[in-house]
């Protein structure tokens, strides 16, 4: 699917950006924005749709790389071995009165239940990808922990030039033991996005069951 970009009335028209880029070593053609959202490229057939329990099929015998666009905090709790992680999100480092603020209803409202902090998007996340991926027609299996993160970055990745791409559906909250083949880190994977006080609340739930059945 190719999109249009027409220029608006009343405005000038600017060809995308080609800047110095020392890491890649040549010019890096900053990409011009498309309306195609993820969720079109996905309905259309364009992005191919993968359930957890194939993942490490397209891995293991496609040829696919799975990139991990979650932050660095959820990564930690729980990652697929030999991913590659390119956040989508970073923490906002800003911490000026109207920014502070900002955190401070995020903490009220979202924060503190969740246990996910204030982002901000990154700025380098497709150079990071390009870098990694020089090639455009690597197979490039995008995940994150809901699935919503990963729908982002394939519309990104896809203006990019990427054709090969998969989107793992739902994302790790979905995925069950078995679904890859080794996972590093502390914390089951499809409960790595889970956080701040629902954490607790989600272990109550599953430790209760068990406890019923110990005390019959």
């Amino acid at each position: 699917m190719t999109t249009l970009l027409l220029p608006q009335p009343n405005s000038i028209f600017k060809p995308p950006l080609v800047v110095p880029n020392q890491r890649l070593g040549k010019p890096y053609r900053l990409p011009v924005i498309s309306a195609v959202s993820g969720q079109q490229l996905v309905a259309s057939g364009e992005v191919r749709a993968v359930e957890p329990r194939e993942a490490k099929t397209l891995v293991s015998s496609e040829g696919y790389v799975l990139l991990d666009v979650r932050p660095s905090w959820e990564r930690e709790k729980a990652h697929v071995k030999g991913s590659l992680h390119v956040p989508l999100f970073v923490e906002d480092p800003d911490n000026g009165p109207i920014t502070l603020l900002k955190k401070w209803i995020h903490l009220g409202y979202i924060g503190l239940w969740t246990g996910q902090r204030f982002t901000m998007f990154n700025d380098e996340f497709t150079l990071q990808v390009v870098e990694a991926f020089p090639d455009k027609k690597s197979k490039v299996l995008v995940a994150c922990g809901e699935g919503l993160r990963s729908l982002m970055a394939i519309s990104k990745l896809h203006r990019e030039g990427y054709k090969s791409l998969g989107w793992l559906t739902g994302g790790f909250n979905r995925a069950t033991e078995g679904d890859f083949p080794e996972i590093e880190g502390p914390e089951e994977l499809r409960f790595a996005t889970i956080g701040g006080a629902s954490y607790y609340f989600l272990k109550l739930l599953v430790l209760l069951p068990n406890f019923g059945k110990e005390s019959r």
